[in-house]
């Protein structure tokens, strides 16, 4: 008798420890009789039946995607919309499934992708075809409503902690006057950007300034608030997030709309900063764009990270064979010192296309800083090290050849 078949699939941006919650997936459903498929490039390649066998895979090249960042499958914004919007799409997804006899699906993304995946979970009502679908959290954005925290987030905050507290060091040894900026990801939240804070052990250390999506900006109190850092502290380093709106919650720096998927493209917020700095102070700044560099760096994860987002994947596979579906894996915070979690059932229907943004009580009075509380946060997200191997000097990150089914 054949064993019961799952497929998994990376869906939107990928993060350092994405992979990670694709070995405990995999890892799982090999220890409870559980064939894993893996789409190929996530929901286009299922819809385009382009999927792999992780069984044939050893159990030595799965333990690898502990260290490696990316989506090892592929990853891809693709989307299905309603029945009602999206038949063709869904009848298509029949056919696939059930060449494959394939009964189970994991969705691992963020609130775009598990919105889809609320609406696949309706599969069997539609299409007459049983199918158990649960969700496995995935964003560096730290947006994902029902959890206190999301897989890839505390790497990506230790990343940029960890830039902007080296950046302060170079701007000390270079004198008066300096003026850095740093543009992290954040389209309508400013958890990126909050994380870089971490980075300061005192006022006088970088970042001296956080511009927040969540904090309307108002040009005439940002540059008074860099005299005042220039004047204190001879230097002033800057965290701005890409999605800082003024104050009729216009985007400073849109660059364009994706007509794909539905999101605004932003880049620019750092260096229209800067230009205002030009313009109104004869003020000359570095900038920094950190784009993919913050999601992708593998070399500086956090251990905790990496052990969340396994636990996420590993207790997916569970919830699947236990009948359980429409949901996803949360994770539940119980205290800060020490740092305790647990994994909590949340309804799909709570996650879906929704934004969880930075709190008022994160966010510091001058809406330039963030609070204590913030800080408790974040730390423990960021704690313990992920090094992967080494090869001559570099990361010996060793991608995966899925056989094709």
């Amino acid at each position: 008798m054949s064993k019961p078949r799952a497929v998994y699939l990376q869906s939107g941006g990928p993060t350092a420890v994405l992979n990670a919650s694709a070995q405990g997936a995999i890892e799982t459903a090999r220890q409870r009789g559980l064939s894993m498929y893996g789409a190929f490039d996530g929901l286009a390649g299922l819809l385009e039946d382009r999927l792999c066998n992780t069984d044939a895979v050893s159990d030595e090249a799965i333990a690898q995607l502990a260290f490696m960042p990316g989506g090892s499958f592929g990853v891809s914004r693709r989307m299905i919309g309603s029945f009602a919007e999206a038949g063709d799409d869904w009848r298509r997804l029949r056919e696939v499934l059930a060449r494959h006899d394939i009964h189970y699906l994991l969705v691992n993304g963020g609130n775009g992708s598990l919105g889809c995946a609320e609406r696949l979970a309706e599969f069997e009502r539609h299409m007459g075809y049983p199918l158990k679908v649960v969700g496995v959290p995935k964003t560096i954005d730290n947006d994902l409503v029902g959890t206190d925290n999301s897989p890839g987030y505390g790497s990506s905050a230790k990343f940029l902690a960890s830039a902007m507290r080296e950046v302060g060091l170079d701007m000390t040894s270079m004198g008066w006057g300096r003026v850095f900026i740093m543009e992290t990801m954040g389209r309508h939240t400013g958890w990126l950007a909050a994380a870089c804070a971490a980075a300061a052990r005192n006022e006088r250390e970088a970042p001296h300034l956080l511009l927040l999506p969540e904090v309307a900006f108002n040009a005439e109190r940002f540059l008074a608030a860099v005299d005042d850092r220039l004047a204190r502290f001879g230097q002033c380093a800057i965290a701005v997030a890409e999605g800082i709106t003024d104050a009729d919650g216009r985007f400073v720096a849109e660059a364009k709309k994706s007509e794909v998927y539905g999101h605004e493209q932003l880049g620019g917020a750092g260096h229209w900063i800067a230009q205002l700095l030009l313009r109104e102070r004869g003020i000359s700044a570095h900038v920094a764009q950190v784009d993919y560099l913050q999601r992708a760096g593998g070399h500086l994860g956090s251990s905790m990270d990496v052990r969340q987002a396994y636990i996420m994947g590993e207790r997916a596979v569970e919830w699947l064979l236990a009948g359980k579906s429409g949901v996803m894996a949360g994770i539940k915070r119980i205290q800060n010192h020490p740092y305790c979690w647990d994994v909590v059932e949340v309804p799909l229907a709570v996650v879906g296309d929704q934004e969880k943004r930075l709190p008022p009580e994160f966010i510091g009075a001058d809406g330039f800083s963030v609070t204590p509380a913030f800080l408790d946060y974040v730390r423990p997200l960021m704690e313990g090290e992920r090094i992967p191997p080494f090869k001559d000097g570099l990361p010996d990150y060793r991608p995966i050849a899925w056989p094709k089914v």
